[in-house]
């Protein structure tokens, strides 16, 4: 564990070059690599409790259905008919009240465990065994409540993936929370940047005031340095409180949670698709989807218990306001970046060692971009990765 600032170190490395950015052969490279062989968030899996429930995810020309069927179990499909390939659903999240699937163009229908259980006009077709023609399935998986999916193959495990993370946030009791309140923002700014600001405070107190009033910037701890997770967590300056527009706490304290962790911010990434940050009260996602090499989808849900959002007179806007400023604050920032490093005359600068979890990203993403088997790709490099 790194405990304070002073025992953090950036090994004297320097940012990723511009092209990482601007470059849409290496966005290319990413979709067809990172966004295939990792685990990306979906959503949390209480949205999709009752059989029926569908969402759907998009990643570049690929789309996710995700299902609860009827046997409860929550499926993950890739979102494309069988027959000619036409998309099944367009809808973010609805539900399927007939038990059935139908494809809008020519009528093949599926279950809810993705079975082809209609083919109009397809008897007697010579070799046609609709056994053989259901929806393809997609990994799935659920880690504390939250639905993650990967639309190819990859070697690493959901368990391998959080085994850093094993048991942290048991006393939270994160599966049994609700979205409260969710916002989507458009950034104009390459998924990177926006991973990169989110993993240091070195830019707090110039551009988040409010924030650094209720978190200062150098009261905070990495707890992991290497690898696709990484963070830690952030001391609140006023004991019993939390971080929206006030410093109070907008419900009760969430589960089982005692000590220290009452009056601490968990912060870490989940490479490449999910920030994560647990308070006292609430659990806040960013689940991020990049567009372009300068545009990426960020969906932010604020998580609640039940219990708390029954309550007469529960109203989250204190938290939601609170973030929606400093999330606004971050994708200008963002943008003003990407809208530098397209400059010719750009060169990476060096990274103070507040920055210490950004060299570590960069060294995460340079190293899984070295897997990238594609000879039109733009091979990897920077400084750091000479190191």
């Amino acid at each position: 564990m790194t405990r304070g600032a002073s025992r953090r170190d950036s090994r004297g490395a320097r940012g990723l070059e511009g092209r990482y950015f601007t470059s849409e052969r290496v966005l290319e490279a990413e979709r067809t690599t990172l966004f295939r062989s990792c685990w990306l968030y979906a959503g949390p899996a209480r949205s999709l409790r009752r059989p029926g429930d569908i969402t759907t995810l998009d990643h570049g020309a690929e789309s996710a259905l995700l299902i609860r069927g009827e046997d409860g179990v929550l499926r993950g499909f890739h979102n494309h008919c069988r027959h000619r390939g036409a998309r099944l659903c367009d809808e973010d999240a609805r539900s399927l009240e007939s038990g059935r699937l139908r494809c809008p163009y020519h009528a093949w229908t599926y279950d809810l465990a993705g079975a082809l259980i209609g083919a109009p006009n397809m008897t007697g077709v010579r070799g046609f065994d609709a056994a053989e023609w259901g929806l393809v399935p997609l990994d799935l998986g659920v880690w504390d409540g939250l639905v993650f999916l990967r639309f190819g193959d990859g070697a690493e495990s959901l368990e391998e993936l959080f085994a850093p993370l094993a048991g942290r946030f048991t006393a939270w009791r994160i599966p049994e929370l609700e979205v409260a309140r969710e916002t989507t923002y458009d950034v104009r700014a390459n998924w990177k940047l926006v991973f990169q600001n989110y993993s240091e405070c070195y830019h707090c107190p110039a551009l988040h005031p409010a924030l650094n009033r209720l978190t200062p910037y150098r009261d905070s701890e990495n707890d992991l340095e290497k690898g696709p997770i990484l963070g830690g967590p952030m001391r609140l300056a006023r004991a019993g409180g939390t971080m929206s527009a006030d410093g109070r706490r907008v419900a009760p304290p969430l589960g089982d949670i005692s000590g220290d962790d009452l009056d601490r911010v968990h912060y870490f990434t989940i490479f490449p698709s999910l920030f994560l940050s647990v308070h006292p009260d609430y659990v806040l996602l960013h689940g991020l989807t990049p567009l372009a090499p300068d545009r990426t989808l960020i969906r932010c849900q604020w998580l609640f218990h039940p219990d708390a959002i029954a309550a007469p007179g529960f109203d989250p806007a204190p938290a939601v306001d609170f973030w929606d400023l400093t999330n606004r604050q971050d994708w200008e920032i963002c943008q003003r970046t990407q809208r530098g490093v397209a400059s010719a005359a750009f060169s990476p600068g060096p990274y103070a060692d507040l920055e210490s979890v950004v060299a570590a990203f960069d060294r995460n993403y340079l190293a899984a971009m070295r897997r990238v088997d594609d000879p039109t790709a733009d091979p990897p490099h920077s400084r750091e990765a000479d190191r």
